[in-house]
């Protein structure tokens, strides 16, 4: 199939009757996600972790795409309690789910754990998205066509998966447990992709990245001296804009030529922004025993078997 190297918010099909999950849909990268399929007809849900966030982005999308159809689910990707009742009310409310977009996530905050103790950044930006995922999986198995984009970053090029201590207990590194959560988010959408390509079911798992998007994530590194530096110097020249990082996990999510496994990425010099087209991971990311490894380890640490 024909793969245009340009991609703009301009070539998103009509969504209208199809169904949205974004998570962490009240800033940056998820609400521009949110907002573009909603002005191109999609039934958005939003899901997010605080309801006053998630209210004021729904009356920001209705004020900008009057008519559009915006709801939104309470969601906290550090609880698995949470997880479980977001995913059931979805599943009660919704008939189908084309896309689940798993968009939230946390980059290098101090040391902390989700509430059933894992790593901050591994638990909810791995482990929170792979028992969403697999929660909400029979609703997307049901829905012809649906698909499952989740997002990693630049970052998991430094990563690896520490098998032997996934949450930091010997000696916290905020980068080294960001990247590895990235990592994890690349080897999932593999394995998923593997797994559903196997059990012949046309739904597809792809992945994106933002580069480097100016977004709300970035909080914690502002924090920091190098970093504040470094953003401060770089970011005008390097950087782009929320909606120009959501492009990727739009093309993700919509481009009738892309695939399974596919990533996304901006398109210009050391992926850092530009038009999204396909990108390529470290080699890592493509080891299928460690990919295995890992998806067994999340199965056993959130308790969850996927259906598949």
């Amino acid at each position: 199939m024909n793969h245009p190297k340009t991609w703009s918010g301009q070539d998103i099909p009509d969504q209208s009757g199809r169904t949205v999950l974004v998570t962490g849909a009240n800033s940056g990268t998820g609400f521009e996600t949110a907002m573009a399929l909603a002005r191109k007809g999609a039934r958005v849900i939003l899901a997010c972790r605080r309801a006053d966030a998630a209210m004021a982005a729904e009356r920001r999308i209705l004020s900008e795409a009057p008519g559009a159809q915006v709801e939104w689910v309470a969601l906290d990707l550090g609880s698995l309690a949470s997880i479980r009742e977001a995913a059931h009310a979805v599943r009660a409310g919704q008939p189908r789910l084309d896309l689940l977009i798993n968009n939230a996530g946390v980059m290098i905050p101090p040391h902390g754990r989700t509430a059933d103790g894992f790593e901050l950044q591994f638990g909810t930006n791995h482990l929170g998205h792979f028992a969403l995922t697999g929660l909400l999986l029979p609703l997307l198995l049901a829905t012809p066509g649906s698909r499952i984009v989740t997002m990693s970053s630049i970052a998991h090029k430094q990563g690896r998966i520490r098998f032997e201590d996934l949450q930091f207990e010997l000696g916290y590194r905020a980068m080294a447990a960001y990247s590895q959560s990235k990592l994890a988010n690349l080897m999932f959408t593999f394995e998923l992709q593997r797994r559903l390509r196997q059990a012949r079911s046309s739904t597809l798992a792809l992945a994106a990245h933002p580069g480097w998007a100016r977004t709300a994530l970035q909080r914690h590194a502002a924090g920091h001296p190098l970093f504040r530096t470094v953003i401060a110097i770089l970011g005008p020249f390097l950087s782009q804009d929320a909606a120009h990082g959501a492009l990727p996990l739009l093309r993700a999510a919509v481009d009738p030529a892309a695939g399974g496994a596919d990533y996304y990425g901006p398109g210009g010099r050391g992926e850092l922004k530009g038009a999204p087209t396909l990108v390529q991971p470290k080699a890592l990311a493509r080891d299928e025993a460690v990919q295995h490894q890992l998806w067994e380890r999340s199965e056993q640490l959130t308790g969850l078997v996927y259906p598949i």
